[in-house]
């Protein structure tokens, strides 16, 4: 069930509000000032916001600009309410941050229509957001196979030829050091490409094959 966060001053307004949109099976959330409002949405962390603009404490675009500002709240789709009609109006408040507007009085279609079509843009992004969080976790999981497989099996390989050395009647203290030297460099070049992983902020997918992207961790040779 999508819940709703319906923010204003006027209990009436949030009465009227709260009828209509629990009778098309949303959940309703209610504050009555802005204050309570940005609380609300930050511990609530509803689906979709109505928020009316007039309001005593914090009007409804400061509300706007500080649940947009906020990183756990700035995807939240939010509609102003408002009996404002002028174009500058609606300009401040889409330019706050809301997806819509809907100017007081409104009627029973045009607040639906406008709550279901922010509820399909907000789920639509997160669709798009979780793909593109897999596609990045994907081509992580291809980069590390990539980058630490010659390592791996530098480690094999010296991991084998000490075994061989330890099974000699004379075991060569030289060859012993030279693959242990080896195995140093193999465990340095992995331990890079785990630092280089984890010191990325803002992944840059690069191509792999045709169809399987990369983790950029480096500058290509050449760019």
């Amino acid at each position: 069930m999508k819940r709703i966060l319906v923010i204003d001053d006027l209990p009436e307004n949030v009465f009227m509000l709260q009828d209509r949109l629990e009778h098309e099976g949303y959940e309703v959330l209610t504050a009555y000032d802005g204050k309570s409002g940005i609380q609300k949405a930050q511990t609530e962390l509803p689906d979709l916001i109505l928020l009316d603009i007039m309001m005593p404490d914090i009007n409804g675009i400061e509300v706007c600009k500080t649940l947009v500002k906020d990183k756990n709240t700035s995807d939240i789709p939010i509609i102003l309410v408002t009996a404002k009609t002028g174009a500058e109006d609606t300009k401040e408040g889409l330019d706050a941050g809301a997806f819509d507007y809907i100017k007081k009085p409104f009627n029973k279609i045009e607040l639906l229509a406008r709550v279901k079509s922010a509820l399909k843009v907000s789920d639509a992004s997160k669709l798009l957001l979780e793909a593109g969080k897999r596609s990045t976790f994907l081509a992580t999981v291809v980069t590390a196979n990539h980058k630490i497989k010659q390592p791996l099996t530098l480690l094999t390989l010296s991991s084998a030829a000490i075994k061989r050395e330890l099974n000699k009647d004379e075991i060569s203290k030289e060859a012993l050091l030279n693959r242990i030297k080896y195995i140093d460099i193999a465990v340095k070049d992995i331990t890079n490409v785990l630092e280089q992983l984890n010191a990325i902020k803002d992944p840059v997918l690069s191509d792999y094959t045709k169809n399987i992207k990369m983790i950029k961790v480096e500058e290509e040779e050449g760019s």
